[in-house]
């Protein structure tokens, strides 16, 4: 999976009709396929594998390389149907050394006002360590408390999430992202990989299965199922943008 994109929306909505930004939204009128979670959810938003994408720039650097693409929403009459919000996405992913920074950008170009709740699922493992044994830094500065559904109820609570080694712990929080920027971290006696959440990415997730070596450290928009809710949800402005960005970077130890 990589670094998947979760667009329009991150994780799950708790419902398929619902009003948005003063329109009617019915995600099973619209014909697209739809990802859904264990209850019957829809999860992930609308873009996993959508044709579209526009590459702007690819190219090698010193030190790296960039690869910029552009997806016109405006041109995708179903997507239209389900999120009627027209408007141009853009991606850049910047590699220097050993960092990575994606940069996120909602144009809001087509006259239309357009809500933000999107969100990255970085999967991360170190191979050749096992599970039990790999160490966990997430410094959230606080706990949204979620539902039987994993919806958030509207409810915040100081919390932490233990540092050391992940062992048998499952995990699947959601949470406020550090105010001061301090890295998540995955580790373990060769490597350190470090996730910073930066501008635009004030909510996340922590994702840790039982069923699969991975984790995930997830820069959130806003949180879980904010288009339903209307909590904490951006509107860009119409002829206005918004841009989010996060890093992912390796070293030795």
């Amino acid at each position: 999976m990589g670094i998947p994109l979760l667009y329009p929306w991150a994780n799950r909505l708790g419902e398929t009709r619902f009003e948005l930004a003063g329109r009617e939204i019915d995600l099973k009128l619209a014909g697209l396929p739809l990802s859904h979670d264990d209850a019957g959810l829809p999860i992930h938003g609308l873009l996993a594998g959508a044709a579209g994408w526009r590459v702007e720039r690819h190219e090698a650097t010193g030190d790296g390389g960039v690869l910029r693409a552009s997806f016109d929403f405006a041109a995708q009459p179903l997507l239209l149907e389900a999120f009627p919000f027209p408007h141009t996405l853009a991606i850049e992913a910047t590699l220097r050394g050993a960092t990575l920074r994606i940069e996120t950008t909602v144009g809001a170009d087509r006259g239309s006002k357009v809500p933000v709740a999107f969100g990255f699922h970085p999967y991360l493992q170190l191979p050749g360590t096992p599970r039990a044994q790999w160490q966990l830094e997430a410094p959230v500065s606080g706990l949204l408390e979620l539902d039987g559904r994993m919806l958030p109820t509207g409810a915040r609570r100081p919390g932490a999430i233990e540092p050391g080694a992940l062992g048998e712990r499952t995990l699947d929080d959601a949470f406020l992202a550090p105010a001061s920027g301090e890295p998540f971290a995955l580790s373990d006696d060769k490597r350190r990989i470090e996730l910073r959440m930066g501008e635009g990415y004030p909510f996340g997730q922590v994702y840790a299965p039982g069923d699969d070596d991975v984790v995930a450290f997830e820069p959130m928009t806003a949180p879980t199922n904010a288009l339903v809710s209307g909590e904490d949800l951006p509107v860009v402005a119409a002829g206005a943008k918004l841009a989010a960005s996060f890093e992912i970077s390796v070293a030795a130890v």
